[in-house]
């Protein structure tokens, strides 16, 4: 019974990811949870500074006693207040510094779409290298089944004296490299896996059919962290902007509310007293020197905008040769498969052709051999090139600003 549970449960086990379900779990890993927790922190450190800015009301009590009782100092008092504080004007930093909070939160979103599409394009590239590597493997595995072959036969005809030794060590040579090949291989089929386990925090089977979409329709946009620094930008713009409202004046009202329980020993004193007490304030207050403080902190925020809009436009016109070469890349990648296909034709037929010759004694075995190579290099080459051409396409919608994962298919 045991073993027919486990037989009914293998093929779920078994159960790989195709190339939709691998970037979907890369896009929920750890590095991308963090960085949402940043931009939820900037959000209310927001949702903080707006709220200082709203009235704010301030409550307290005192008691004092004094040893020397006069009409305006009781020997003994309790006090009770209520202020109400708002302040109307500051110059425009309010309005400066709210500005700043929101470039940062756009800033900020760019810069997790740029991690999510930097994740995506990893993830992508892993996917086909590895059945790249899968191809690779394959033909090294044909090639060395043939190679054996070849080396059992040959070793018959050693024994029945027919063949030369140099002969069978070709073969054996041929097939141990064949192996150290086929090694390396496997090595970077793991090492592609292992990566995968790192990025989407499991470990993870392999559902081949995935691919990506044409690309023919995709207009040219700006990426996220072209975004992302144009927002930069903007925050460092409206900081500078705060800092310079330091110079304008600043308008608040308060309103105080005060509560007296007096205790008097002298009773004439106590006459006199109040018991409540309301004060309201305008205040308004103008820094109109300062030795030059609030111009020399402006002109030091502002170098900062100055300075990150040379590197904007910078990584602007690096982002538009960026996929200028993307796309050349892509048609280079479309006439290698051309070119590996018609290889592969004449690999096969020329492998055909000397394999019938090499049967009959017409060739030696380093021409047999050389064309065996070739004809399974070439089956490889063709894997890889089509396999390239789908990681070129995912780097073109990289960089035409696009969401990757959408173009999945």
């Amino acid at each position: 019974m045991k073993k027919i549970y486990l037989g009914f449960l293998l093929p779920f086990c078994m159960y790989g990811e195709n190339l939709v379900e691998l970037v979907d779990l890369s896009l929920h890993n750890q590095l991308i949870k963090s960085t949402q927790q940043n931009i939820d922190s900037i959000k209310k450190k927001y949702q903080s500074v707006q709220s200082n800015y709203l009235p704010n009301i301030t409550v307290g009590a005192t008691y004092s006693n004094t040893n020397e009782e006069t009409a305006s100092t009781p020997s003994s008092a309790y006090t009770t207040y209520a202020n109400i504080n708002y302040i109307v004007y500051d110059g425009g930093k309010k309005y400066a510094v709210y500005n700043a909070y929101e470039n940062k939160i756009k800033s900020a979103n760019e810069n997790l779409q740029t991690l999510k599409n930097d994740i995506t394009l990893q993830v992508i590239s892993h996917y086909f290298n590895y059945y790249s590597f899968i191809a690779q493997k394959e033909a090294k595995q044909k090639e060395i089944e043939q190679l054996k072959a070849q080396y059992s036969r040959l070793e018959r005809f050693l024994d029945a004296g027919t063949t030369t030794n140099d002969e069978v060590d070709k073969i054996r040579a041929r097939v141990e490299n064949a192996n150290v090949a086929l090694h390396e291989s496997e090595l970077n089929i793991q090492t592609i896996l292992h990566n995968l386990q790192y990025i989407v925090s499991k470990k993870v089977i392999l559902e081949s059919g995935s691919s990506i979409d044409n690309i023919f329709s995709i207009s040219d946009e700006k990426r996220a962290d072209i975004k992302a620094l144009e927002y930069d930008m903007k925050t460092l713009l409206s900081n500078a902007r705060a800092t310079k409202s330091s110079s304008y004046p600043i308008l608040s009202l308060d309103n105080i509310l005060n509560k007296y329980n007096l205790n008097y020993d002298n009773q004439n004193f106590q006459n006199s007293a109040i018991d409540s007490q309301n004060i309201f304030k305008v205040n308004v207050s103008w820094n109109i020197f300062d030795s030059g403080s609030t111009t020399k902190a402006y002109e030091s925020e502002y170098k900062k905008y100055q300075a990150l809009k040379s590197k904007y436009e910078y990584e602007k016109n690096k982002a538009n040769i960026d996929l200028q070469l993307a796309i050349k890349s892509y048609n280079i990648s479309k006439l290698k498969i051309a070119s590996t296909k018609l290889a592969l034709k004449a690999s096969i037929s020329t492998y055909t052709t000397i394999a019938k010759k090499y049967q009959n004694g017409l060739v030696d075995n380093i021409a047999y051999l050389e064309a065996l190579s070739e004809k399974y290099n070439a089956m490889s080459f063709l894997k890889k090139a089509q396999y390239d051409l789908e990681i070129k396409k995912a780097n073109i919608i990289y960089h035409s600003g696009k969401n990757v994962w959408e173009y999945i298919q």
